[in-house]
């Protein structure tokens, strides 16, 4: 049977070969969207790590100048307990500019027992930020007061940072770098992975550090938790409060609830890309196939009417049509996965392979169930014909 429907359709190689070559795009453009798709939603089912709602971003500029670190602190620290007399403020917390769903990197890398992490991203955070965006602590401690005399530097690493470098031994009370490191940093706690390019994107690992004397020349935000329904009211009058305060500053003041769904948004574009192409190359597919296959039976009438006369029923002649389709897709599909499977072999994108063969599998289906829709109704009208029609046309 199958070596009758190989002769078939290498007897019509011409015909089959920009029908397989369209299959083969089609089942690559696929995969990149089901990839997409996988790796979206498998990021969406981590969790977000923090509490960003009721937390607003005050944008500022450091106007006051000086070299002074003690006058600096001052000023700063003055404004601190300013907001926070404010009624419905919180908590607050000075930090680096890359605050949550920002688009903002600062990136390093870090290599520990022959273990190179690469696009490693660095905060620089309060004692507060944890009270403000309330991060889940997994292992050891947050940042205390006492940290600001400890021999080695002290951090705090997040959930994907520990499993790069510890995996599945604690992480609390060991120093990160070589032995012969002077500088090497001691980890105190582990977080939970703050997912801070939204809910899509996988944040990678984070290391944190606790501010000094000096951070208040380079900081640029503060991290304002308000009491749940805090109105538009309010924020003018911390727009004031900053701006009277800060006179030769310019102050923003953001709201990270929208900040996500900007973050969102971005994200969303090239699957929404891919799924316009994808969209149109899928239609393309099943045009091409009705028409193959409608020119197929009207070419093919005398074959068909001549297998009905010798005792081929309606269901052989409709299944050898639709098998001559899914022997297509197939090799379509052989030759189309050859390619993907580089992507997790090479590890391309460093990504998991996990998701490539998820993204494949997809694809494989969605093309299967396509070939088989698109051929079921010329294979029934094939079985309609009779023979003695058929044969009188030849």
């Amino acid at each position: 049977m199958f070596k009758h429907l190989f002769k078939l359709i290498w007897n019509k190689k011409k015909q089959n070969f920009l029908l397989m070559t369209e299959m083969l795009v089609s089942f690559l453009v696929l995969f990149a969207v089901f990839t997409l798709m996988v790796y979206y939603y498998s990021n969406y089912k981590k969790p977000m790590g923090i509490e960003y709602q009721n937390v607003w971003v005050i944008n500022y500029g450091n106007a006051y100048q000086t070299k002074n670190i003690d006058s600096l602190n001052l000023y700063y620290e003055t404004l601190r307990k300013t907001i926070k007399s404010l009624p419905q403020v919180q908590e607050i917390s000075f930090l680096s500019n890359n605050i949550p769903f920002s688009q903002q990197v600062n990136e390093s890398a870090l290599t520990f027992n022959g273990k190179h992490v690469n696009h490693l991203n660095n905060f620089t955070v309060e004692d507060g930020y944890k009270d403000v965006l309330n991060v889940r602590l997994l292992e050891g401690r947050w940042f205390n007061k006492q940290d600001a005399v400890a021999k080695n530097k002290i951090v705090v690493i997040d959930a994907a940072l520990k499993e790069a470098i510890f995996g599945n031994e604690p992480a609390a009370g060991k120093l990160l770098g070589n032995d012969n490191d002077k500088d090497r940093l001691k980890v105190v706690g582990v977080i939970q992975t703050i997912k801070r390019n939204g809910d899509y994107v996988n944040p990678g690992p984070g290391l944190y550090f606790r501010t000094d004397t000096g951070s208040f020349r380079w900081l640029g935000k503060i991290l304002v938790k308000v009491a749940p329904g805090t109105d538009a009211a309010f924020e003018g009058r911390l727009y004031k409060t900053m701006a009277n305060y800060m006179k030769n500053s310019n102050v923003e003041i953001e709201h990270l609830t929208n900040k996500l769904k900007d973050s969102n948004y971005f994200a969303l574009v090239p699957m929404i890309i891919l799924g316009i192409v994808s969209t149109f190359l899928i239609i393309n597919v099943a045009l091409g196939l009705f028409g193959v296959l409608w020119y197929n039976i009207n070419k093919r009438k005398g074959e068909i009417g001549l297998r009905r006369a010798i005792g081929a029923t309606g269901n052989s002649v409709s299944s050898q049509l639709v098998s001559e389709s899914m022997i297509l897709a197939t090799i379509s599909l052989i030759i189309g996965v050859f390619f993907a499977a580089q992507f997790p072999l090479l590890n391309v994108f460093d990504l998991p392979a996990g998701i490539y063969i998820g993204g494949m599998l997809l694809s494989v289906l969605f093309v299967y169930v396509l070939v088989l829709i698109c051929s079921l109704y010329p294979g029934k009208q094939a079985a309609a014909i009779y023979p003695a029609v058929a044969l009188h046309e030849e």
